[in-house]
């Protein structure tokens, strides 16, 4: 992926605004509950359009019937559909949670893939999920992981001028450290979800407020 310079000022925006959430998030990981790499990639793309505290009370289940890939590859579409159903989609996320345990079988060995141009092979897996899974995984970073809240916050606080997930991934990965492209998401999330909500963002408490644009937000 071929990146361009970012402008100094933005450059050092981000550092400080990645200096200050880390030390409010000093040990930053992934909401899901997980114990490998198989096993977040399947929590990672269950959460698509739903909560982590709902995946997380499904993911207990599917993982006692199905342990890995191996166990995947042979369940039945109509039982993984109903043990996930909650978590909506249920259709297309047992459809692809098969085509993906098929593939690591098939094509990997039973391994889940160590690269960016390998995961992406598995249905369901597109950019942001992989990076998630490399990274917190792997400590594998070929990325950073563009979800709704790291969309928001970064074109709020003046990362990115760009809505597109591929081109905000582009943008902000000259703005970090490579080995901590992964932690970046993380306290993007993190403090997403905490002050800079997208309806409601606590700017009169926020401790970026002092250097952040506040871009797209209607002044009060």
């Amino acid at each position: 992926m071929k990146l361009k310079s970012p402008d100094k000022k933005t450059l050092q925006r981000a550092t400080v605004i990645y200096d200050r959430l880390i030390k409010r998030y000093p040990n930053p990981e992934p909401e899901l509950d997980w114990s490998n790499a198989w096993e977040l990639m399947v929590a990672t793309a269950l959460a698509a359009q739903c909560t982590d505290v709902r995946v997380n009370k499904v993911t207990p289940e599917l993982f006692r019937r199905w342990p890995g890939p191996a166990e995947m590859n042979k369940a039945d579409v109509a039982d993984i559909e109903e043990v996930i159903r909650s978590t909506g989609l249920f259709r297309n996320k047992a459809k692809n949670l098969k085509g993906a345990a098929e593939v690591v079988m098939n094509e990997f060995s039973g391994e889940m893939p160590r690269t960016m141009k390998d995961m992406i092979k598995l249905p369901g897996v597109a950019r942001k999920t992989a990076n998630i899974v490399l990274s917190n995984a792997m400590n594998v970073h070929e990325g950073v992981a563009v979800d709704t809240h790291v969309k928001r916050l970064s074109f709020r606080m003046g990362l990115t001028e760009s809505t597109n997930p591929n081109v905000i991934e582009k943008d902000l990965m000259p703005l970090f450290k490579r080995e901590n492209w992964g932690d970046a998401n993380h306290v993007l999330v993190l403090y997403g979800r905490e002050i800079c909500s997208a309806r409601s963002p606590k700017c009169d408490i926020c401790e970026l407020n002092d250097i952040c644009p506040q871009n797209g937000i209607e002044k009060k």
